[in-house]
């Protein structure tokens, strides 16, 4: 099934490249007009503003909460009729500590607030939150792709093995350009985008 979409797209495949190079472009303004900067981190207000910014170009649901249940293999995310409750929850969530934000970041991706997008929007919102209270990024250069999910799904029951990750990833070079094209390109990767390298787009 192909998502309805601005581009009038029909064709998954077709859907997937014009995705991935229009949301990589728009990542890397946001990162380059210095707008990723202004997000008000560690809340869904935040994380919609990226999503919003990723891919309102190609859906109207961008930046909006989802209206219907969706799940990964086996694993269903937060029920629709528990989301507002569940994304009250994770803004009032403490985010002082690399710990804390970790846990704030793991209960975002269990509630999956949108229809599609949600790994890659989330991933931004994370690094800007370690930005602002730890003067940390992650390298997700760094982070195999198995690893991470591997990782991402037993941290639905432990968060130890995501922590030790993204952990032993971090950097200080948090204003680095180099830095977030490589980041872009390996968060896309986890999610199966390979056409395009955010630097060419």
């Amino acid at each position: 099934m192909v998502l309805p979409n601005k581009l009038n797209i029909t064709d998954p495949i077709a859907l997937s490249i014009a995705e991935e190079k229009i949301s990589k472009h728009n990542a890397k303004r946001l990162f380059e007009t210095g707008a990723l900067d202004a997000i008000p981190v560690g809340t869904f207000a935040g994380l919609a503003d990226i999503h919003r910014c990723l891919f309102g170009d190609i859906y109207d649901f961008a930046g909006k909460i989802r209206d219907v249940n969706i799940a990964k293999g086996s694993f269903r995310f937060a029920p629709v009729m528990h989301l507002q409750a569940s994304l009250a929850h994770i803004d009032a969530m403490p985010q002082g500590t690399f710990d804390q934000i970790v846990e704030k970041y793991v209960e975002m991706n269990i509630a999956h607030p949108f229809r599609e997008g949600n790994g890659r929007a989330t991933r931004l919102w994370l690094d800007c939150l370690l930005k602002k209270e730890t003067w940390q990024a992650v390298d997700w250069s760094l982070i195999a792709k198995d690893d991470y999910l591997s990782a991402m799904e037993r941290s639905v029951v432990k968060d130890l093995e995501i922590k030790h990750l993204l952990k032993n990833a971090l950097t200080d070079t948090i204003h680095e350009r180099a830095l977030f094209m490589r980041g872009l390109d390996a968060s896309y990767h986890y999610e199966g985008y390979r056409h395009f390298r955010a630097e060419d787009v």
